[in-house]
């Protein structure tokens, strides 16, 4: 059984995490969340993993677990009915802990899980070869917690004499680690990122979209372009570049087998602790200015804007409603409203909408019945997700899904994955890097701002990976 006060070993401390997760990745399936030294509130903890028992996927329609030791079987349960059996199974209590993670579930939902639970046709290209889901059931992890300063690995099921092993075999792990750096393999990317809509086709979408609006399909709808580039080597380089350009408190780096997941996130989709539900969903966006009075004057801008408060209540009355389905009846709440927060490229607004969970294993259904986040479809919720089938030209992938994780102690923490890139690796040299960037059309929207504001949102991202990496810059 379990331990209900989980097992711990104090690391040194380390201020940057990254330094730390390198002695990992010799190990299989290494996750870092990354609060990137963000600071203040979302900024305390790096939560980082390797080596799971356990991982379970999705990928049209089929779920499917494979143990470490590289056998698999076929589920017929759809994903998330079959995550929360899995996490039983491997020890889950619910019982709090004073760090958010010792074991349990971790890795990401891309957008496209929704079609096991959404009436979607396939219309879009589906050119990228990850799964739609891929969880591991992690049963240790190193917790770094920047406010206090300490470096613990931590487990909710392995003894202390387990524990010390894991201990010593990342001590192992980072001696070769150091003799084996990964500047043989550098980053390259082998042209400039180009998007997968002109402006004319970005247009043309644009106004169906409108049209859709005045017909009375929808309310708002999330329209995206993606961004694509070759790569060669090692995309964890491309990663910690990033992370110094901006920082984010809901960063990630996953990396597997197909490919890596790169997270900038700046937006929470979920957390759970102790039973308190937060959704914290973005809808509202004016790019900084290098000179400060014209910066402050685009963020009061955005405070004061009309259109932008009725966009964003139009997602909080959406998450109220979804939250409302798991959570305790008249818990939840809206304690944060049009809240402005500002990051390295952009101002935006932000609302806080809280409720109270009934029990802890329904952070997994609450999870399945607000996904995926509302803040990145539309509203109505499945009837914008049917229109952006048919009108974006491939499928998201990880792009507006979720990275995060769900413990044996009933804690969950998730992002959405927005200022995210996909490595999808075709061979042992490289593949493909995509990057999407969207924003909420409504009915008075203006299709040149709203097509400026998705460069506005992933620029800082891409022009730096061009101007750090381009092939023909070395």
């Amino acid at each position: 059984m379990p331990n209900h006060q989980p097992t711990q070993i104090a690391l040194p401390y380390q201020a940057d995490s990254a330094e730390l997760f390198s002695s990992l990745r010799q190990l299989p399936n290494p996750v870092l969340l990354d609060s990137s030294g963000y600071g203040g509130e979302f900024g305390r903890y790096d939560i980082l993993c390797a080596d799971p028992s356990h991982q379970l996927s999705s990928r049209d329609g089929q779920t499917q677990l494979q143990l470490r030791d590289g056998s698999n079987q076929q589920l017929s349960k759809p994903p998330f009915e079959a995550l929360q059996q899995l996490l039983i199974e491997q020890g889950f209590d619910g019982h709090p802990t004073e760090l958010p993670f010792c074991g349990g579930a971790l890795g990401y939902f891309g957008y496209d899980l929704g079609r096991c639970y959404s009436p979607l046709t396939n219309q879009t290209q589906d050119d990228i070869e990850l799964p739609e889901m891929l969880v591991g059931i992690y049963h240790w992890a190193i917790v770094v917690d920047h406010q206090r300063q300490q470096t613990i690995l931590t487990s909710h099921s392995l003894s202390t004499i387990q524990l010390q092993a894991v201990a010593d075999r990342i001590d192992t792990r980072a001696s070769i680690k150091t003799t084996n750096s990964t500047s043989d393999a550098p980053f390259i990317l082998d042209s400039p990122f180009q998007s997968n809509l002109s402006p004319s086709q970005y247009r043309d979408r644009f106004e169906q979209v409108i049209d859709y609006i005045n017909a009375g399909d929808c309310y708002q709808i999330n329209l995206a372009q993606r961004f694509s580039s070759r790569y060669q080597g090692d995309p964890w380089l491309a990663y910690r570049q990033l992370r110094h350009q901006t920082g984010t408190p809901f960063s990630a780096y996953l990396e597997f087998d197909a490919g890596c997941l790169l997270s900038l996130s700046p937006e929470r989709f979920l957390q759970v602790c102790d039973s308190r539900v937060e959704t914290r969903p973005i809808k509202g966006t004016r790019p900084r200015h290098s000179d400060p009075d014209q910066d402050q004057q685009l963020k009061q801008q955005l405070q004061n804007s009309a259109k932008d408060r009725a966009e964003n209540l139009m997602i909080v009355d959406l998450l109220r409603n979804d939250l409302g389905r798991n959570c305790r009846t008249g818990s939840v709440k809206v304690p944060e409203l049009f809240k402005i927060e500002s990051y390295a490229n952009v101002h935006h607004m932000v609302t806080s909408i809280t409720g109270q969970l009934t029990r802890p294993i329904d952070a997994i259904k609450l999870l399945r019945d607000s996904f995926p986040g509302g803040s990145i479809t539309g509203a109505p919720k499945i009837r914008a997700m049917q229109i952006i089938e048919e009108l974006e030209p491939h499928r998201r992938s990880a792009y507006c899904g979720s990275i995060g994780y769900i413990g044996f102690n009933g804690q969950m923490d998730s992002n959405i994955c927005i200022r995210t890139l996909v490595a999808d690796r075709l061979d042992h040299q490289g593949g493909n890097l995509h990057c999407w960037a969207g924003g909420g059309i409504v009915a008075d929207s203006d299709c040149e701002s709203e097509y400026q504001e998705t460069f506005d949102k992933v620029n800082n991202l891409l022009e730096c990976l061009e101007r750090e990496f381009m092939a023909d810059n070395s």
